[in-house]
């Protein structure tokens, strides 16, 4: 029969946001258990230079600052757990989790921290040149194309925002989007249209992207016109692919309150979600910022809110 493992805390996700939420619990006499999922470490173990994380001076890796958080967790008192959660019963307390080879986890409360993950447009050339020039990030990477020409790809908010943001660091943007008319909201268009460092290519798909070779990274984009189907070429340094997130909630799907992009609700200034003793932090209830720090951050907002709906729960039960 499978083991069940029981803790005060669940945490589901080992990114920025799990380990701190971890790193809390553990700090407050909870024994959380991370479950760490299909990327442990999330998206910074996929991420090399990492220069914005406060207290470091020099550039740090990713997968080394994940590392060091987990190792920080663990000497706390946290436990992490290798699984994937397949099965899940929020509808009462202590909730109860089915990892895929069968392991059961229980959890007075449970902390959901699965993140979510950028939209890629799904080429072999783009694959082989993350990092080398083309990023699903501008806030992130923005930085070290300085003075570079750049280009974004998309057409909704995120694309237009992310087109805004780079014209703090080149004075050379151009957006790029496979229909005749952007879907983002009418002030960030007016504001796109108006810049005069922003340049607009309609009607283009990315057919390529084009490396010069290490160290060089991407030099060009090949576009083909999803009207009259003619190529072309682009000359850039940087490719921003914006097009969207999927955050890691299907799971969740009729068990929390989701909104209509998948994000998971939680009530404003906590991370307090449908389900009393349930709490959702990172990137799965944050489509706005989607930093390291910020998905920090909501991590210790939810030990902090997990511990203190503890502390009410037992305070009734002892008084009952």
């Amino acid at each position: 029969m499978p083991a069940t493992h029981s803790s005060r805390m669940l945490i589901l996700g080992s990114g920025p946001a799990g380990l701190s939420a971890a790193i809390y619990g553990a700090r407050a006499g909870m024994a959380p258990i991370v479950v760490q999922g299909l990327q442990p470490g999330g998206q910074l173990t996929i991420t090399t230079d990492v220069e914005n994380y406060p207290g470091f001076k020099d550039v740090i890796q990713g997968p080394w600052l994940m590392e060091q958080m987990q190792a920080q967790a663990e000497h706390v008192g946290a436990q992490t757990m290798w699984d994937t959660i397949v099965e899940i019963d929020l509808s009462r307390r202590p909730f109860r989790l089915v990892g895929d080879g069968g392991m059961v986890y229980s959890g007075d409360t449970l902390v959901i921290a699965t993140g979510a993950q950028a939209k890629w447009l799904g080429l072999d050339s783009e694959e082989a040149l993350k990092g080398k020039g083309v990023s699903a990030c501008a806030t992130c990477d923005g930085f070290f194309y300085r003075g570079k020409k750049v280009v974004v790809i998309g057409g909704g908010n995120t694309a237009v925002e992310e087109a805004l943001y780079m014209t703090n660091h080149s004075h050379d943007v151009t957006l790029i989007h496979r229909r005749d008319h952007l879907r983002a909201e009418k002030i960030l268009q007016d504001r796109l249209f108006a810049h005069p460092g922003i340049k607009v290519i309609w009607n283009k798909r990315v057919a390529r992207f084009i490396g010069g070779g290490d160290p060089e990274g991407l030099v060009a984009l090949d576009l083909i016109d999803i009207v009259t189907g003619e190529e072309s070429s682009i000359d850039t340094e940087g490719g921003f692919v914006a097009i969207g997130h999927h955050p890691a909630t299907e799971i969740f799907r009729g068990h929390l309150d989701l909104d209509a992009d998948s994000y998971i609700r939680v009530k404003a200034g906590s991370t307090h979600t449908s389900v009393p003793g349930v709490f959702a932090c990172g990137d799965v209830m944050d489509k706005i910022y989607r930093q390291a720090v910020t998905a920090a951050g909501t991590g210790c907002m939810a030990a902090l809110d997990a511990e203190k709906f503890l502390a009410e729960a037992d305070f009734e039960t002892e008084m009952a």
